[in-house]
């Protein structure tokens, strides 16, 4: 069993009486978790309903509101008890039904889980506003996928090993656990192509998806990098309003996270252009067709930078901190800059193994310019520091970024 993080704050959550609401992208646990969570609340002798509404019997259950309650009556009885409700997107108005159920005050928890079409089609936030808390699973992060390839090992395998099969393979469970890179790669295409089906074409409609998927493969090849509408427009020979609502779409349902630039002076620095980048980067070399491929140092440039942003993104979620990029017209960049409202905190990312303290040129600029009290350069090799004017300048090994002890240098 691969143990995930987030399992003991959604068990935390179990005696509050709003919805404990488990959102995440597909196959990336959520029906684990439950199972789980059945399994500890009937050891404590606690009585517990599951229904998932991608097997066919159990959507009888949910025809009206009425119904869903008459069964949980009958199997529970009326002093309460916990239902799972598993896959509910496949409810129309699934906010609106849901909604209905806690406002009804029975004596049940309500523990649901849901894809991102959950969101993007239900509305689901603003039908449970004050009536659910949600809890976001992402595929495995690299601390989950380090601690699983260790536990019960011989001979564990170096820091250096799990870092590349991380870049090429990603952290879906499933795809973790299939020991084979053929395996791997075929529950890849399987996991890519259920997402196609069921989160997709609901949205788009079957003939539309090639151009999902070139756009989707454009942005795989570019990780990291400017997107340009208009020119992704052209490319894809669509309206740039459909570009624009095909990457709300991925970002919606859990494929992409987008990043924006962190600026001050319009005049001087390029405000508008987005970048993306992929949550599994698994699923981002698939999408750009070179899922398990050795990694260059181009391609394992650009992963990496991918892989330090969504470690950062978890390390910030639950903060008012939002993660941007610096990009100048006079071509100065800055891989990631953290705004945590009264200052700024710069990260360059090296996917390679610094040994002296040089501290690149367009990193020396935003300090110059913003005056950081720390900077950041996220390398594979020791760590070391030097400053720059009143600028701490720290050269971190990668996995620093992942110790319990991280908070307390970039909080």
């Amino acid at each position: 069993m691969i143990k995930r993080t987030i399992f003991s704050d959604i068990q935390g959550h179990l005696d509050a009486k709003e919805i404990t609401l488990i959102t995440g992208p597909r196959q990336a646990g959520k029906t684990t978790i439950l199972l789980q969570l059945k399994d500890e609340l009937e050891k404590q002798g606690k009585k517990v309903m599951d229904l998932n509404f991608d097997i066919e019997n159990d959507k009888r259950y949910i025809v009206s509101q009425n119904t869903l309650v008459q069964e949980i009556q009958k199997r529970l009885g009326s002093n309460g008890g916990y239902v799972f409700l598993d896959e509910i997107q496949r409810k129309a108005n699934a906010g609106i039904f849901l909604k209905g159920l806690y406002d009804m005050r029975l004596p049940y928890k309500f523990v649901v889980t849901g894809s991102g079409s959950l969101e993007l089609k239900e509305n689901i936030h603003e039908s449970l506003a004050g009536r659910k808390l949600i809890f976001e699973l992402s595929t495995l992060t690299f601390e989950e996928f380090s601690a699983y390839r260790k536990e019960g090992r011989v001979q564990e395998p170096t820091q250096g090993e799990l870092l590349d099969e991380y870049l090429r393979f990603g952290g879906y469970p499933r795809v973790v656990l299939e020991p084979t890179e053929s395996g791997k790669r075929r529950i890849m295409g399987e996991i890519y192509q259920s997402y196609l089906e069921k989160d997709l074409m609901p949205l788009i409609g079957a003939n539309k998806t090639e151009a999902f998927i070139q756009l989707t493969r454009i942005l795989a090849d570019q990780a990291g990098k400017l997107v340009n509408i208009t020119e992704l427009s052209s490319t894809l020979d669509i309206a740039s309003a459909t570009v624009k609502q095909y990457l709300w779409y991925l970002e919606k349902t859990f494929i992409l996270r987008r990043a924006t630039p962190f600026f001050r002076n319009a005049r001087k620095e390029i405000t508008k252009t987005p970048l993306f980048y992929f949550l599994d980067l698994g699923l981002r070399n698939y999408s750009a067709t070179t899922f398990g491929n050795s990694l260059s140092s181009a391609t394992g440039g650009f992963l990496f930078q991918n892989f330090v942003f969504n470690i950062l993104r978890t390390i910030y979620a639950d903060t008012a901190a939002t993660i941007h990029f610096w990009r100048t017209k006079d071509k100065s960049e800055v891989d990631i800059i953290v705004n945590r409202g009264t200052d700024q905190l710069p990260i360059e990312v090296k996917y390679s193994a610094l040994e002296i303290p040089g501290i690149p040129r367009s990193l020396q600029s935003f300090i110059t310019k913003y005056k950081p009290p720390q900077a950041l350069i996220v390398h594979l090799g020791k760590r070391f520091e030097t400053t720059l004017d009143t600028t701490r300048v720290i050269f971190l090994p990668y996995d620093e970024l992942i110790s319990p002890n991280i908070k307390d240098l970039i909080s």
